[in-house]
């Protein structure tokens, strides 16, 4: 928790109480100034929640990023053992892929640059 959580609830409570009194009392001054006390004390409380916010935000972003680091090899090597086992099981199939995915290639290769469209002249 924030400290600026703490004290905002802080300044919160104590305008309450002092907003009270001046209710209490009929000091129009006392209740003006116990209400900005309470309005200053929820802005900072709100600040703290923000910064709380904030920091859990990044934390799990941190962590996130260390396990994805952490595990990335895992990743890696599971996903070869797919791709052989895929391979393995359907030999033809790969080769079709294979075969379609370098046919794709071989068309943007040799694909003739696009031409400007031509200028017309009056």
């Amino acid at each position: 928790m924030d400290k600026d959580r703490i004290a905002g609830s802080a300044k919160d409570f104590a305008g309450k109480v002092e907003s009270t009194v001046g209710d209490m009392a009929g000091d129009a001054k006392t209740q003006a100034e116990g209400r900005a006390r309470e309005a200053a004390g929820a802005v900072q409380n709100l600040y703290g929640q923000a910064k709380d916010a904030a920091r859990d935000a990044t934390d799990a972003a941190v962590n996130y990023a260390k396990d994805a680091y952490e595990n990335s090899g895992d990743t890696v090597r599971s996903g070869q053992h797919a791709v052989a086992k895929t391979v393995q099981e359907n030999p033809l199939g790969a080769l079709l892929v294979a075969g379609g995915i370098g046919f794709a290639l071989a068309l943007l290769m040799t694909r003739p640059p696009r031409r400007p469209p031509p200028r017309w002249r009056y």
